[in-house]
C-alpha cells in the first residue's frame, strides 16, 4: 500500500515574500537545463541571469497566474490559466521581465529570442490559448526523483480535470519527458531552435473524466 503523504509534504501556494528563496531554487534546478547552457555557455554568468530571471517569472506568475510550492521550497510551480496564456507588453513591464535583453547582452538575448520564437509557434500550432500553460516547474537538486514535482503540479491538473480545461508545455530536457507522460501529458510537437543545439518539446494533456 502507497504511503500516505505527510501535510507537511502538501503543495501550498506559494507565498510572494519568499520569492527570493524560490528564484534561487529555481537556479539551482535550471543551472544544467540545455536551453539555458546554449544560451548562456558562462556558468558564472548563467547562474545570475537565472536568478534574475526567476525573480521576475515568479513575480508575473504571483500577478497573472497561480504558483504552489512545498512548505519547506523544495521545488515550485509557475501556471498561466487559461485566457492569460500570452505575455503583453504591459504586464512584461510590470513585472520587470522588461529588462531581459539588457541583463542577457546581445549576443545571449539573440540566442533566447531565436528559442522564444520556435517555442511560440509550436504553442499557436499545438496548444489553445483556453488552456493552462506550466510556465516553470522546478524542484531542488537533492530532492529530485522524489515525487516533488507531480506534488506541485497536481492542484492545476485536479482544476483542468475537473473544468475539463486542457494543460500545456515545452521543455528542452528529454529526460523530463517520461515524468510528463506519467501525468497524463503527451508529446504533440518536437523541433530543433534554429542557431541552438537545443530540441524541444511541446506537451499537451487532455482533460482526464471518470468513468
Amino acid at each position: 500500500m502507497e504511503k500516505p503523504v505527510k501535510k507537511s509534504s502538501q503543495p501550498v501556494r506559494l507565498d510572494i515574500s519568499k520569492r527570493k528563496q524560490a528564484a534561487a531554487m529555481l537556479t539551482r534546478a535550471f543551472q544544467d537545463d540545455p536551453l539555458y547552457r546554449a544560451v548562456l555557455p558562462k556558468e558564472d554568468k548563467r547562474r545570475k541571469l537565472l536568478f534574475w530571471l526567476h525573480d521576475k517569472m515568479l513575480r508575473y506568475c504571483s500577478l497573472y497566474g497561480t504558483m504552489h510550492s512545498l512548505p519547506s521550497l523544495e521545488g515550485a510551480a509557475c501556471w498561466l490559466p487559461p485566457g492569460q496564456t500570452e505575455l503583453t507588453i504591459g504586464r512584461i513591464l510590470r513585472s520587470g521581465l522588461i529588462g531581459m535583453p539588457l541583463r542577457m547582452g546581445p549576443a545571449a538575448y539573440m540566442r533566447f529570442s531565436a528559442y522564444i520564437d520556435r517555442s511560440s509557434e509550436l504553442r499557436r500550432q499545438n496548444s489553445p490559448d483556453t488552456d493552462w500553460y506550466l510556465w516553470v516547474l522546478g524542484v531542488d537538486l537533492p530532492h529530485q526523483g522524489k515525487g516533488v514535482g507531480g506534488r506541485l503540479i497536481r492542484p492545476v491538473l485536479e482544476r483542468a480535470d475537473a473544468s475539463g480545461e486542457v494543460c500545456y508545455l515545452e521543455t528542452e530536457a528529454e529526460r523530463n519527458l517520461a515524468f510528463y507522460e506519467r501525468h497524463g501529458f503527451r508529446v504533440v510537437a518536437e523541433a530543433r531552435v534554429p542557431g541552438l543545439d537545443v530540441q524541444t518539446w511541446s506537451l499537451l494533456r487532455e482533460p482526464l473524466r471518470e468513468g
